[in-house]
């Protein structure tokens, strides 16, 4: 059973795991892996399966909520799900009205995250090496990739979200960019501030059968090949900082909400560009919509700081390592 003051702190946790999931590019992972509680996270919900419905019928429901650490996952995912409710209206405005600002803020923290997980390699060595160069080479092509068009099929949202959740829980791998390259993330970011029921049950459904699924397998490699793993989420968010980079130049725009009152212009496709560059190029976009010119480089500099200072106060708060 954990305490109030153990349940409160893991809330917490889970409240900044579902801010990073809303944005595009930030993985709710890297929040788990740096604050202490991503193994503890994939050993929980790989417990769950057969051996749950054994204990249920052996020792009842406490038995059952026990064998899946029901405490951790319950106070975990309430506060991912406020999160998601709270947040996912004002950080998409921000991400609108402010990109660069907002970036930036979790540029930083992803990079002092690249520090705190390769501390967590206990002996560098060629197969730690060659893991990180490869996760930072998957993460970046995973950027260079372009978004596709949505499905309008249940079974699409089903799909969508087995590979979201799958990316989900990685380091530096996002779920809400996967969804993007997908075509998904607004259809599913309108359904849940919408509350349309179908459309998020049947993703929910997705995202629990990928997890079921992708957790087993981390764990496994966490326990087989601890240093390879650490090492490889680790080059996965070394990778994502191309894809968070806070100054980007749209190459082309997409119409949103066509046919209805609030009909919008959004970025599409984009690709990083230096910020002494921004003003200049995305002054030439102004006439698709694009009204944001100012680089904000003191800004950005500043919310980069405050992303990395909040990113080591959560790993103060994570429980010893051995």
């Amino acid at each position: 059973m954990l305490d109030l003051r153990a349940r409160l702190k893991l809330y917490l946790k889970g409240m900044a795991m579902g801010a990073a999931d809303v944005v595009p590019g930030v993985s709710g992972g890297t929040i788990a892996f740096i604050s202490g509680i991503y193994e503890e996270l994939l050993r929980s919900i790989k417990s769950i399966g057969p051996d749950t419905l054994k204990a249920l019928k052996q020792h009842g429901a406490k038995g059952a909520w026990r064998q899946v650490n029901g405490d951790f996952l319950a106070t975990l995912l309430a506060g991912i799900g406020t999160s998601i409710v709270l947040l996912v209206r004002p950080i998409t405005w921000a991400l609108v009205h402010h990109p660069v600002l907002i970036w930036s803020f979790f540029f930083g923290l992803i990079a002092v995250s690249v520090w705190l997980c390769g501390k967590l390699v206990k002996r560098w060595g060629a197969m730690p090496v060659a893991g990180i160069i490869v996760g930072t080479a998957i993460a970046v092509w995973i950027g260079m990739l372009e978004p596709g068009n949505a499905s309008t099929s249940l079974v699409f949202y089903f799909g969508a979200g087995a590979v979201a959740i799958c990316a989900m829980i990685l380091p530096g791998i996002s779920g809400s960019f996967i969804l993007l390259l997908l075509g998904a993330y607004l259809p599913v970011m309108t359904a849940i501030k919408t509350f349309d029921v179908p459309v998020v049950a049947v993703f929910a459904t997705g995202c629990l059968f990928g997890l079921m699924a992708f957790s087993r397998l981390l764990n496994w490699m966490f326990r087989r090949h601890h240093d390879l793993t650490v090492a490889t989420l680790s080059g996965f968010l070394l990778g994502s900082l191309t894809i968070i980079w806070p100054w980007k130049e749209v190459v082309s725009t997409r119409i949103v909400h066509a046919g209805k009152p609030d009909e919008h212009l959004e970025p599409f496709i984009t690709r990083n560009i230096w910020p002494g560059d921004y003003s200049t190029i995305t002054t030439m976009d102004s006439a698709l919509g694009i009204t944001v010119k100012d680089p904000h480089i003191l800004g950005a500099v500043l919310l980069a700081l405050v992303g990395a200072a909040l990113l080591l106060f959560l790993e103060r708060l994570a429980p010893p390592r051995a």
